[in-house]
């Protein structure tokens, strides 16, 4: 098969590639530069269709595969830029380069939250914490699993309402 005659067989298919592009994407302009890419890789890749092929399904797999390359291109672009006026604080942290002195106020700011929880909250979070089980808890503070797992969640709002400001939105 010749070149011309490969291209005047994928210009024959186009308004079948229309059809299938508009299960893609919902705009019409849209689809149509799906399409013309599509076209556009097929005759440029024409030394890679192997003669006996199904040519539709051949170039619909070229479209379905340039669509997901460009919609996991925008979504990447769409992640880091940030296109809103105000910027977050987590974007912020995201783009300062961190230092220890940040790390230090933040352990500050965790012991300090630690530190203004009562005894009845901060053993059963502590242990928690450090990776024992609620029975073992219960166990060891001779108190009702039940009224552990109370405290351990009661301990977690409280430090969630002192570290409010480092909230992730």
């Amino acid at each position: 098969m010749t070149k011309n005659e490969f291209d005047n067989m994928v210009i024959e298919q186009s308004d079948s590639l229309k059809l299938y592009a508009r299960n893609f994407t919902s705009d019409y302009e849209d689809a149509n530069d799906l399409v013309q890419d599509t076209i556009l890789k097929a005759v440029t890749y024409f030394k890679n269709f192997k003669e006996g092929t199904n040519l539709k399904g051949w170039l619909y797999t070229i479209m379905k595969n340039t669509f997901i390359n460009n919609y996991r291109r925008i979504v990447k672009t769409n992640s880091f830029i940030t296109k809103d006026e105000d910027i977050s604080n987590s974007n912020l942290l995201m783009s300062a380069s961190s230092n220890q002195g940040e790390s230090k106020f933040v352990m500050e700011d965790i012991h300090e939250a630690l530190s203004s929880l009562s005894d009845e909250y901060y053993i059963p979070f502590s242990l928690y914490f450090e990776g024992f089980k609620y029975h073992e808890i219960s166990e060891h503070l001779n108190i009702p699993i039940g009224t552990v797992k109370t405290r351990i969640h009661v301990a977690r709002k409280l430090m969630k309402r002192s570290l409010s400001a480092y909230k992730v939105a």
